[in-house]
């Protein structure tokens, strides 16, 4: 069988997506065991610093829900160009940044980058390889944002081992040109422009009550949870998001199709991809944090005590997928969450004197029980839908990860602030590390949820585990 469109050398197509998403998913990640330094360097708080990890993730939450309307205005070349351009310009203006307002202009910039390509480069993955070559071409797509955030870590503490944090943001530059270059001359369209109708007041709801929640939830580590700011906020975006969702169950052509969720196996799937994608999130937001404050670690030290815990990630990630079509989705998912809860709990029992063995032991079991629910969790759900409602599932699962990163590393940051505050005894590391605790036992609670979601997903195999 024939590929939907027939180009000609179809990786060098993809190649400047391939690099675009892995500098995206790259970014992403990397910047947490960078949070310290920036702190210093700028003289800003735990709540003013996570904007960095949050307002990215923000941006591509609010980017992603438009991928499929603007391929029908813009060729595929024109958004990978435009999309890496923006990276670019974002990369540049973060590394030159003089204060923090600059250095968050910058990132979340790169955020539009991010959110453009990453549902765009699987989106023509499947339209350019044959249905016989598809399963490898989105296995190395699927491998790419699974290495990126593995190495991400690592190889953030080795620059800022011998550089300033200013080469963080320069690393992403010279992949970044060379994807572009890739894109002027190997990169083809490979959509239909039809310009649709694009319904404004849904761009603005989405804007507003996403950007109003996760701004309220980032602030209340700062101001309090009862503050007239941070309640402000959070009544906006959950009114906004409420009349978000109505306006989207009922539109003819939704920007997100919400009706998805009428299906059960798509809900309880969705869900439990949601709380792993926080676990993870805000146990990686915490963990280099913990590294370098509570036990004092140097950063070039923490990136390579990441690694192995980013490279099982990875491993896991790979093979995860198979369990599914095995066993199905509840017993792979439920084992995966009770893994991930053996591995948060022996992180809440470290301390300031704890070993580095042990911090790694507890990373690699954590990193071991995440992707191992992730990825049956994320074909059940999408299983559980027929034709064009599995694009829309796709983009729901993608946009919401992004949001709820966001909001879980907001909430995990909030929660160390607590932490800090409440310790009462004299050493920085040890009221450090009991901030981590509260933040970790915030992810403990949600890797409960998931536990109790997952044990909800049924016994049926996965040839039986299709249309709710």
């Amino acid at each position: 069988m024939d590929a939907i469109v027939k180009v000609h050398r179809p990786w060098l197509v993809m190649s400047s997506m391939l690099i675009g998403a892995f500098v995206g998913m790259l970014s992403e990640t990397s910047l947490n065991i960078a949070l310290p330094q920036l702190m210093q360097a700028f003289g800003v708080g735990a709540s003013q610093v996570q904007l960095l990890v949050t307002g990215y993730m923000l941006v591509i939450g609010i980017i992603l829900p438009f991928s499929s309307i603007l391929t029908k205005w813009f060729t595929t070349r024109q958004i990978v160009i435009f999309g890496l351009a923006a990276f670019i310009i974002g990369a540049v203006i973060s590394a030159t940044a003089q204060n923090f307002v600059i250095l968050l202009t910058g990132r979340m910039i790169q955020g539009i980058g991010t959110g453009l390509i990453l549902p765009l480069m699987f989106t023509v993955a499947m339209l350019i390889f044959p249905p016989q070559k598809l399963g490898a071409a989105m296995g190395v797509c699927a491998l790419v944002i699974m290495l990126a955030p593995a190495i991400g870590p690592t190889l953030t503490g080795i620059i800022l081992g011998a550089f300033t944090w200013n080469y963080v943001f320069w690393l992403f530059v010279p992949f970044l040109v060379i994807a572009v270059v890739l894109a002027i001359f190997a990169l083809k369209n490979v959509g239909q422009i039809t310009k649709p109708h694009v319904d404004l007041l849904s761009v603005i709801e989405s804007v507003v009550g996403f950007s109003a929640l996760v701004m309220g939830v980032s602030l209340a580590s700062d101001l309090g949870w009862g503050s007239p700011i941070v309640l402000g906020l959070l009544a906006i975006g959950i009114v906004v998001l409420v009349l978000y969702a109505r306006r989207q169950l009922n539109l003819p052509v939704p920007v997100l199709n919400l009706h998805v969720f009428n299906k059960r196996s798509f809900a309880l799937g969705a869900i439990s991809v949601m709380l792993d994608f926080a676990i993870i999130l805000s146990a990686m937001y915490l963990l280099p944090q913990y590294l370098q404050r509570g036990l004092s670690l140097p950063v070039a030290l923490t990136g390579m005590i990441m690694l192995p815990g980013g490279m099982i990630n990875a491993i896991v990630s790979a093979f995860a997928g198979r369990l599914y079509d095995s066993f199905g989705a509840k017993k792979p998912a439920v084992a995966g969450f009770i893994i991930a809860l053996i591995g948060i709990v022996m992180l809440i029992f470290s301390n300031d004197k704890s070993s580095l063995a042990y911090v790694v032991a507890a990373h690699i079991v954590l990193m071991i029980g995440c992707p191992l629910a992730m990825s049956p969790a994320q074909t059940h759900a999408l299983n559980a839908l027929q034709g064009p409602e599995s694009a829309d599932g796709s983009t729901i699962l993608n946009t919401m990860q992004q949001i709820v990163g966001a909001l879980a590393t907001a909430l995990s940051t909030s929660f160390l602030s607590l932490g800090q505050a409440a310790y009462q005894g004299s050493s920085h590391a040890a009221a450090f590390t009991n901030g981590v605790h509260y933040g970790l036992y915030f992810t403990l609670v949600l890797t409960i949820i998931g536990i109790i979601i997952a044990f909800n997903f049924g016994v049926r195999t996965p040839s039986h585990d299709i249309k709710a």
